[in-house]
C-alpha cells in the first residue's frame, strides 16, 4: 500500500519535512517513489509547497495520506 507521508529533513532541533509517496513498509527516511512538496514549520509564516495535481493523481490511484499530510493537503487546496 502506498502512503503520502512526511520525511524528516534538516538539522537537529530545526526540522523541515518533505512530502513524499512511499510504500507503507518503508522506513520514515528510506526509499520513496516520488516527492510532492515540502513543509517548513520553523519559519514565520509557515512554508508549505505542494504539487496539488500530483497529489490528487496519487490519491486517485489509491495512495492514502497520513492524518498530518491530509491536513496539509487541505491547507494547500489539493483536498476539499
Amino acid at each position: 500500500m502506498l502512503k503520502i507521508r512526511l520525511r524528516r529533513m534538516g538539522a537537529k532541533k530545526a526540522p523541515f519535512y518533505r512530502i513524499i509517496v512511499a510504500d507503507s513498509r518503508a522506513p520514515r527516511n528510506g526509499a520513496f517513489v516520488e516527492e510532492l512538496g515540502y513543509y517548513n514549520p520553523g519559519t514565520e509564516p509557515v512554508e508549505l509547497k505542494v504539487d496539488n495535481e500530483k497529489a490528487a493523481a496519487w490519491m486517485k490511484n489509491g495512495a492514502q495520506p497520513t492524518d498530518t499530510v491530509r491536513a496539509l493537503l487541505k491547507k494547500s487546496g489539493a483536498i476539499e
